[in-house]
């Protein structure tokens, strides 16, 4: 009985040695890998006021695809997903329909300044569609970062023996990786008909 009783505490220590703050770890890095997609979409929703205003003096009679893209930035800033929110896959998934909407709406915008080229020649447009494209370039790379972070996080509370302590200590769940439809990662080809 006393050997018994001398285990209870050494089996403890084992688990503990074994990865049992890796979970934490894991989730915080994940939860931290999530706040840098959203700070990139967030990126994106800032610059479309300003993309909207140059093209809006330009071209005064796209007035339907103008106001389809500040509609749609205004559903994607209104859809926040916090960290806690990472283990409900219906709220991660408005959060990217919400952020493909208004990427098919940007989409639009782009292909409707073919008929301008006095705005294409603009600097201020030149400048804000370069910040555009780096933005929608950090996008991909911040979900990716993200889905590795979820990848690893998912990974830890379903194997041994991280997966004992993440279910008795902290009642882990798994996290939802991001799932852009196909395409929806690739930011979109703009030509302005000069060749490129």
């Amino acid at each position: 009985m006393k050997f018994r009783t001398a285990l209870v505490p050494i089996a403890a220590l084992s688990l503990s040695a074994c990865g049992l703050n890796s979970v934490p770890t894991a989730e915080e890095n994940a939860k931290a890998k999530w706040a840098d997609v959203q700070a990139q979409y967030q990126r994106r929703a800032d610059l479309v006021p300003n993309l909207v205003a140059t093209v809006k003096g330009a071209a005064a009679s796209e007035g339907k695809i103008l106001n389809d893209v500040i509609s749609a930035r205004a559903k994607a800033t209104s859809i926040q997903v916090t960290a806690n929110d990472l283990t409900d896959a219906n709220k991660v998934q408005q959060f990217q329909q919400a952020q493909q909407q208004l990427g098919g709406s940007l989409s639009r915008l782009l292909a409707s300044v073919e008929a301008y080229p006095d705005l294409k020649s603009q600097a201020n447009f030149t400048t804000l569609m370069s910040q555009l494209e780096g933005t929608e370039n950090r996008i991909t790379i911040s979900i990716r970062d993200y889905n590795q972070a979820v990848q690893d996080y998912n990974t830890r509370i379903r194997t041994f023996p991280e997966a004992v302590g993440a279910k008795l200590f902290y009642g882990a769940k798994p996290m939802t990786p991001f799932q852009a439809k196909a395409g929806a990662d690739v930011a979109p080809t703009v030509n302005f008909g000069n060749g490129n």
